[in-house]
């Protein structure tokens, strides 16, 4: 059978991940106690006519008692030598969107209290779901993604896939906004011709048709794209024989706007020639819309 644990800090997004799992048919069981997993598991087996039960999804969080929590990883393995196939899903955003989405919903964090403010729980949050964190095949930066982009991610990453199969994810960023923490391989673009300093191009982003030319003009954009295409071709299969799951490429210029957004697309498209499932995800481009520079 196989088992998709979905966990998080809270106002990460795991309700939204479990519902879509729901969805795609899956049997799914918020807020699962962990000392629960493995008799459920075991009776889910059992069963003469499991059905539906072969696909199972189970929402863990914070909600579990803390020596439960800790203990996560002695359990996980007790999952994996009875045969169930085991993949973690642990959604995450930064401090200040989670503070953000709480005062918008008003609802109540499990770990505050009247000795515990809410800044404190969800720091807490973090130390104590370490444990399937640090296990997690999927690990999904929630940070300025709307419900229906995580829904979509989930949909495509998660169960758009064969099983034993490698999802890629290209997204472009900018540095001067951060590091997305959810990268397996990070590269840097910014040593490529800027499109920012001919004035003509700043409204335009990598997709629109003028960086383009500017950016193939130069010889640099083609050695960088193939030399990428060149590492990843060679070592995304040793991943893949590892029984990876999922591999989150970023590519990062200044802004995010134009040279990163650029490759990523030409790496996108090249490696859907040899994946079946590939993403591509530009996370700087939406802001930049919102604010009307683009």
């Amino acid at each position: 059978m196989k088992l998709i644990i979905v966990s998080g800090r809270s106002g990460s997004g795991k309700s939204t991940a479990l519902h879509v799992l729901e969805d795609l048919g899956f049997y799914c069981i918020d807020n699962l106690p962990i000392g629960l997993l493995f008799p459920l598991t075991r009776e889910a087996a059992q069963q003469e006519t499991p059905g539906r039960l072969r696909k199972m999804a189970v929402s863990i969080d914070a909600r579990n008692l803390s020596a439960e929590l800790a203990n996560f990883e002695q359990i996980y393995r007790q999952l994996r030598d009875a045969g169930v196939v085991v993949e973690i899903i642990f959604l995450d955003a930064d401090e200040q969107s989670l503070l953000q989405r709480f005062h918008a919903t008003r609802r109540k964090h499990p770990l505050s209290d009247d000795r515990t403010s809410l800044r404190e729980a969800i720091a807490n949050e973090k130390s104590l779901l370490e444990p399937l964190s640090k296990l997690a095949d999927l690990y999904i930066n929630t940070t300025g993604m709307s419900m229906y982009e995580l829904r979509d991610m989930v949909k495509q990453r998660v169960v758009g896939r064969k099983d034993q199969e490698l999802a890629l994810l290209f997204q472009s960023f900018g540095f001067k906004h951060g590091v997305p923490v959810d990268s397996d391989y990070v590269f840097d673009v910014r040593c490529l011709p800027n499109p920012y300093w001919d004035t003509s191009l700043r409204k335009y982003v990598g997709t629109d048709q003028p960086v383009i030319e500017f950016l193939e003009r130069e010889p640099l954009t083609g050695q960088m794209v193939d030399d990428l295409i060149r590492f990843l071709d060679t070592w995304l299969p040793s991943f893949a024989d590892s029984n990876r799951s999922y591999m989150t490429i970023s590519i990062g210029c200044t802004g995010g706007q134009h040279r990163s957004v650029y490759v990523c697309e030409q790496l996108g498209q090249h490696f859907r020639t040899r994946y079946n499932n590939v993403q591509v995800r530009h996370t700087e481009l939406p802001h930049l819309q919102a604010r009307g520079e683009i």
